[in-house]
Parts: C-alpha cells; structure tokens; sequence
C-alpha cells in the first residue's frame, strides 16, 4: 500500500485543500508547521538567483511529501518558495498530529520512513546534477538518471529543472538531434546513447 494511500485512511487527521496554477503555499524563511502529501498535480520548491533566474530544487507531484526534511529539524524553515506548478490538491497534517499517526500506525511509519528516504536519494542526484559546469554534462547525466528518456512539459521546465537557462539547453538539444545522439517528439527526449 502506498503512502497516499493510507494517508486517505486518517482523513480526519488531514486538512484537505486544492490549488490552482501558480499559488504559493509558503514563502522562503517561513517556518514548516508540518508536511502536505501532494494528492494530485505538482508542486514545486523554487528560488530565485541575484540576476532573477528561477532554479527549481525540487519538483513533487502526486504521492510526493513536502516539509517532510524541516518539520522535526531544529532550523525547520523553508529554503525556498513552495509554489504549485498545476493544478493542485494536497493533505496537510501539523507536526503534533503526525507525530501521534507516526506512534499509532507502524505501516504509515514504515511508509513515512521510506518516502524519506527516496528524498534524501532525489535530493543527492539533484545536488550532483547541480554540480556539473557544463549544461551538455548536466543533460547527460539527468538522461542517465531516467534511463536514457526524459519526458518534459516545455523546454523551459527541463531547463529550470536543470538549472539552465531556455536557450541553452534549446540549442543543446538541436545540437545533439543533429548528431543523432538523441530524438526528440511529443514531450520526450530519447538518447540513443544509455
């Protein structure tokens, strides 16, 4: 049973809201009060650099957790906005009652765990990601870590996702369709290389 799943098992527990496109949910700097269970759509952790460019940290659609790594920290404040990308119905549950689910149901605690887990493996690949200088190895790598396919809703969302700007990530990827190292139709980038 997923998360999500025995998330809707406790609905009195979880205060239920839906969102449209482009609503934040919280600001950077304010303080996680507990963690929302996104039930449909996505959500996304953002920043903005010095000269304005949105670099997205983390992007969580639905089964995804989010305030899951502040709400038991001991500096439990958001790093960036949390903004809906689509769409969006998300379950929130404050710390004190998730703490008392977590005591009373072991399956919703081993599920819990494991969908910590699977964040701090997300986050890591993205911190590499992050890591590489050039935009042609930060490709490559993010091809890699979905075996070879990549599916996107523009090339703007895979360039944040990416931590790149539009146009260089555009004319890299015309680049390497011209080498035949990759296809691209419908939303999907293929590499012929993985």
């Amino acid at each position: 049973m997923e998360l999500i799943d025995i998330v809707k098992r406790f609905p009195k527990r979880f205060a239920l809201n839906t969102y449209p496109r482009g609503v934040s949910l919280a600001k950077e700097g304010e303080r996680c009060e507990g963690i929302h269970f996104v039930l449909k759509g996505r959500i996304e952790i953002v920043s903005f650099s010095l000269s304005g460019n949105k670099l997205v940290y983390n992007s969580i659609g639905e089964g995804g957790v989010f305030g899951n790594g502040l709400v038991y920290s001991s500096f439990p404040f958001y790093r960036g906005d949390v903004m809906t990308s689509e769409n969006t119905e998300v379950a929130f549950i404050r710390k004190e009652k998730l703490t008392e689910l977590l005591r009373e149901d072991g399956e919703f605690l081993e599920r819990y765990l494991n969908s910590q887990s699977d964040f701090l493996m997300k986050l890591n690949a993205k911190i590499k990601l992050l890591s590489f200088d050039g935009a042609e190895e930060r490709l490559r790598y993010y091809l890699h870590l979905h075996k070879g396919v990549i599916f996107y809703r523009s090339i703007s969302s895979l360039a944040e996702e990416l931590g790149l700007n539009r146009e260089t990530l555009s004319r890299l990827v015309s680049k390497l369709e011209k080498a035949k190292e990759i296809t691209r139709n419908n939303h999907k980038i293929e590499s012929f290389l993985e």
